[in-house]
């Protein structure tokens, strides 16, 4: 008969099977989800009831994590156990959760049109790289990991294209017990968010030039071969908003200017979600697509027009 192990020891080979499967920026989240959370709590037991993942929970609400962390958590705490029932180390009940219902209101941040041009006028007058990126980003939604990431040879001026193929990030990497942390530089977040997207008339115009005489392989942010990281251009960025006396808003609320000012403009809702590289639609749809009233009236007159 198999020896029960604990959820600290099934966790510790769990690890070393997952890390072949997984980017290393997903491993790194999981292990600290692991760390961070339901080792301090579970590491010891070796059978884990409905009623104590849901204490687990409320503990954790009170401690003021989101109801989507604590699913994430949970996501990890499934994996771990189902591996560790898969040989027969321990028994995996599945557990149902209850959570407090919660009206979340779901607001996004986005700039004012009024505000988008001030920006986007500012920078074609005031250019320097790091300016570039901002104007890139109002453009084509970029995440902030992708623009960090983003060299010459990614720009397509003879076909108008900016091709999205890698993303940069700070991760945390715990080993042999110790925590530091690492760039890495790797694919995008999902297939999806390899793409390609074109270019307006006037970033096309503003990059033209530059394209002749830079370096390919060179990041555009920095015009250099090393790049910058997501939370120093973070920094500038809120500097150049706060200069610009734009209200605060975070440097993702561009990304979410560049798709309203995309559903404002009648663009079909799959095309918008391509182009920011989400994996699936309804992605999009529930972020961005909020029908007013005087939508709704105008969708039920033309479907009795057509019955007519």
């Amino acid at each position: 008969m198999t020896r029960k192990k604990t959820l600290a020891e099934i966790a510790e080979l769990w690890k070393n099977d997952k890390k072949l499967y997984v980017k290393k920026s997903t491993f790194s989240a999981y292990v600290l989800l692991l760390e961070n959370h339901l080792l301090p709590v579970f590491k010891d037991y070796s059978e884990i009831e409905d009623d104590e993942v849901q204490k687990f929970v409320f503990q954790k609400l009170e401690q003021g994590l989101s109801q989507k962390s604590i699913k994430d958590i949970l996501i990890v705490l499934k994996m771990v156990l189902k591996f560790g029932a898969k040989n027969k180390w321990i028994e995996f009940i599945n557990f149902d959760v209850q959570y407090p219902t919660v009206r979340e209101t779901h607001t996004i941040e986005v700039l004012s049109r009024t505000h988008q041009k001030k920006v986007m006028s500012y920078i074609q007058e005031h250019f320097t790289f790091r300016n570039l990126g901002v104007y890139i980003c109002l453009c084509s939604g970029m995440r902030i990991g992708e623009i960090c990431a983003l060299t010459w040879e990614d720009i397509d001026t003879d076909n108008g294209i900016i091709n999205i193929r890698k993303t940069i990030q700070r991760i945390y990497v715990i080993e042999d017990g110790e925590r530091k942390t690492e760039l890495l530089i790797d694919t995008p977040k999902t297939k999806n968010s390899i793409r390609e997207i074109p270019m307006s008339r006037d970033l096309l115009r503003m990059l033209k030039p530059f394209k002749k005489i830079v370096n390919p392989a060179f990041y555009v942010l920095t015009n250099d071969s090393k790049p910058t990281e997501p939370r120093t251009y973070r920094s500038y960025y809120k500097n150049l908003m706060k200069f610009l006396e734009i209200p605060d808003i975070k440097f993702h609320g561009l990304r979410h200017s560049f798709a309203t000012r995309c559903i404002e403009s009648k663009c079909d809702y799959k095309t918008v979600s391509v182009l920011l590289g989400h994996s699936n639609i309804s992605t999009t749809l529930n972020l961005y697509v909020h029908p007013n009233l005087e939508q709704k009236k105008k969708a039920i007159d033309q479907m009795f027009k057509a019955l007519k």
